[in-house]
């Protein structure tokens, strides 16, 4: 299991409800990060490649990491973490953390290579999600697999069934994507902040 990243930055939650998020945010990047839709299908659609699922982990979390976000602690125990690579032609464009009751998982997570928008949608049952937060995040291996500098874009999310959240979700995307969705002030929103 990978340390989720360091939190150099983050939006305020109000902005990030609203739709808002920060103004200095082009608008490609204002849907990939803020919008409701799936990731693992905008990524499908910018590169015009299947989306692979490389598992790194599944695994029982006894305690939450200091850097989970908050929403997490409205899971009920017992909890599991899983974490992911996300690939197109072989390029991770992003890496993905996300926490689940251990029950929920059971249940919708039966082929753990799918992405999750696809294991949950079986059935054509309905899904809300929520984007809760934005951030900046920063790690070293992050820049390794990704082979470029950070922060990196980071945004995490909840699955609600029936008015109760079936998971946390938190992204992480590859400045990669700026090949399709233009540049962002990673960098300078970071210095400003």
């Amino acid at each position: 299991m990978l340390p989720s990243p360091h939190q150099l930055w983050q939006a305020p939650t109000e902005a990030v409800l609203s739709g808002e998020g920060p103004r200095q945010l082009p608008g490609a990047w204002r849907l990939m990060l803020l919008g409701d839709g799936s990731p693992t299908r905008h990524l499908r659609l910018l590169t015009g490649e299947p989306v692979a699922v490389d598992l790194i982990a599944m695994e029982p979390e006894a305690s939450l990491p200091a850097e989970a976000p908050a929403e997490v602690a409205e899971l009920q125990a017992p909890l599991l973490r899983r974490q992911v690579w996300l690939t197109c032609g072989g390029l991770p464009l992003a890496w993905a953390e996300s926490w689940w009751n251990q029950a929920e998982a059971d249940l919708h997570l039966q082929d753990r290579n799918l992405p999750i928008w696809k294991s949950l949608t079986q059935g054509r049952s309905e899904l809300f999600r929520e984007v809760d937060g934005l951030a900046l995040v920063q790690a070293d291996w992050l820049e390794h697999t990704f082979g470029h500098r950070g922060p990196f874009w980071s945004r995490h999310y909840r699955f609600f069934r029936g008015g109760t959240a079936l998971t946390v979700i938190r992204e992480v995307f590859s400045p990669q994507l700026e090949t399709w969705l233009g540049p962002t002030l990673r960098q300078e929103l970071q210095q400003s902040s």
